[in-house]
């Protein structure tokens, strides 16, 4: 039986994407991102995504913009995700869970669609991302001796058991998107090409932060 019976194959994918820009926010394939959605024109994205084959991209923008500002020039390289859960609130918010499917390159960005951004996206580059991925070995010792003392650092809630059950794989696609690193390490592990690079990376981000480390918490986006 197929694992992933829903997700989409390469001749599924759409050549305009519809782009969601956040700052610090990592989308990997098969990660799940929760989303709060609430300006209007993020509403009408994930209307019209739920209507095209709920699928849309997660990108960050290259530089932060001030609170209030539009974000500017995105990066090359994003994430594509399908809906697989949302919900209603009170409110007027939906509250929704992004799957990760496969990473794009940008071609060009295209006239903007109800206020949201749309891009040219070229999914060749990533085609690898559809099958599903081989589990990878990771060194757990170095990992793990990095990760607590980068908790403590900043004072993350982590579930020890549940990292302790997750495969290598699982951990580090959950890992990488979850840690509070900087936009431009988030979008280091983004590129990495294969799964055990990115473990690689995540491990050298890790002690990185933890050898910078001077007696208090770097500015990291939370």
């Amino acid at each position: 039986m197929d694992p992933r019976p829903f997700h989409p194959r390469l001749e599924d994918l759409p050549r305009i994407l519809p782009i969601f820009p956040l700052p610090g926010v990592l989308l990997l394939p098969d990660g799940k991102l929760p989303l709060n959605v609430f300006e209007p024109r993020y509403l009408a994205l994930v209307q019209d995504a739920l209507a095209w084959g709920r699928v849309f991209g997660m990108i960050q923008p290259q530089k932060t913009p001030v609170e209030g500002e539009e974000a500017g020039p995105v990066f090359d390289t994003g994430c594509a995700g399908r809906i697989t859960a949302f919900s209603e609130t009170d409110d007027g918010r939906l509250l929704v869970t992004l799957t990760g499917v496969c990473r794009f390159k940008v071609v060009e960005e295209v006239e903007s669609n109800r206020g949201y951004r749309r891009v040219a996206a070229d999914w060749e580059p990533f085609r690898h991302d559809l099958e599903p991925a081989p589990d990878i070995s990771v060194d757990r010792r170095r990992l793990m001796a990095a990760l607590k003392k980068f908790s403590k650092m900043h004072s993350l809630d982590i579930n020890w058991k549940a990292i302790d059950a997750a495969s290598d794989l699982a951990l580090t696609v959950s890992l990488s998107m979850a840690c509070p690193f900087e936009p431009p390490e988030k979008q280091a592990l983004l590129e990495c090409r294969e799964a055990e690079q990115r473990a690689a990376t995540l491990i050298t981000l890790l002690e990185m932060a933890v050898a910078e480390y001077k007696g208090g918490p770097r500015s990291v986006r939370q």
